[in-house]
């Protein structure tokens, strides 16, 4: 059976995350399994001996390493009942087999040793840090999305019914990774797809966004295909909220770390510039 990893933190995005997990399983046939992992400085206590000498001091480090502990215990409940609220929600939505995993310790290890028995991972677009900083994607998110083995679906903050996707192509390797698994998977079966490349128009684009275009009609799915100038962020942006697609597909990091903090990633970009879910492939 096929599983959905569905990465939860408490944020006001937990809850998009956990409804986005339960339309994915429900169309993949998918159990589910809810995880929320409480960084290594959250869940322990700090060590302040270094700076404690004596008398009172001995007295005040007692205090703090009770109100340590108590702090510890406290996050080990909100993450149980983080938890359980997410797996109530998915089983409300028609999954039956969800699981829960609470963690201490690093996100993305975490994530990289409970994917491997997952199909997708599903995260948030912002943490329980920014939840209202518009720009801030999340300091675990591009991480995750570099290193994951699995697609990943990134959420908007709600979920809305998912009819319409818009898959960004240009021809690479990861964009055409997109298209073969959108064309053979069962959770993209009815949806209608707009196909856009952003930048020139040129024969070899053309041939390149017609190939795709016939193996998504392969699939069963209802195709439009264009090519439109401009760079991908805006060109994909204006897209999404002229036609109204519920979605985003696309291939992810062509390059390296160090082009990205150099002149940016396209990825990041649209990734910002989307209010909609955005399925990510490697």
């Amino acid at each position: 059976m096929t599983m959905v990893l569905a990465c939860i933190d408490g944020s006001i995005y937990s809850h998009s995350v956990a409804d986005h997990a339960a339309w994915a399983a429900k169309r993949l046939g998918a159990s589910v399994e809810t995880l929320q992992v409480l960084g290594r400085r959250e869940a322990a206590s700090s060590d302040r001996s270094g700076r404690i000498v004596a008398g009172a001091r001995r007295q005040l480090l007692e205090e703090l390493a009770t109100l340590d502990a108590e702090r510890a215990k406290l996050l080990q409940r909100q993450g149980r009942l983080d938890l359980e609220e997410a797996r109530t929600r998915i089983e409300a939505a028609g999954v039956a087999a969800v699981a829960t995993t609470l963690r201490n310790g690093d996100l993305l290890e975490t994530v990289a040793e409970r994917e491997a028995g997952a199909d997708l991972v599903v995260i948030g677009k912002r943490g329980e840090a920014a939840d209202f900083a518009k720009l801030h994607l999340g300091s675990n998110l591009e991480r995750i999305v570099r290193a994951s083995t699995r697609p990943i679906l990134v959420t908007s903050r709600a979920f809305h019914p998912i009819r319409r996707f818009l898959l960004a192509f240009d021809g690479r390797a990861s964009a055409l990774k997109a298209v073969d698994a959108v064309s053979r998977s069962p959770l993209f079966a009815g949806l209608t797809c707009d196909l856009v490349t952003a930048g020139a128009e040129t024969a070899e684009a053309r041939q390149r966004l017609d190939a795709a275009a016939a193996q998504l009609r392969a699939g069963g799915m209802t195709v439009s295909a264009r090519i439109a100038p401009g760079q991908p962020d805006v060109v994909i942006g204006a897209a999404v909220e002229r036609d109204g697609a519920d979605m985003v597909v696309m291939g992810a990091y062509a390059h390296s770390r160090l082009r990205s903090l150099v002149i940016g990633s396209t990825t990041s970009e649209l990734i910002r510039a989307c209010n909609t879910p955005i399925m990510v492939y490697r």
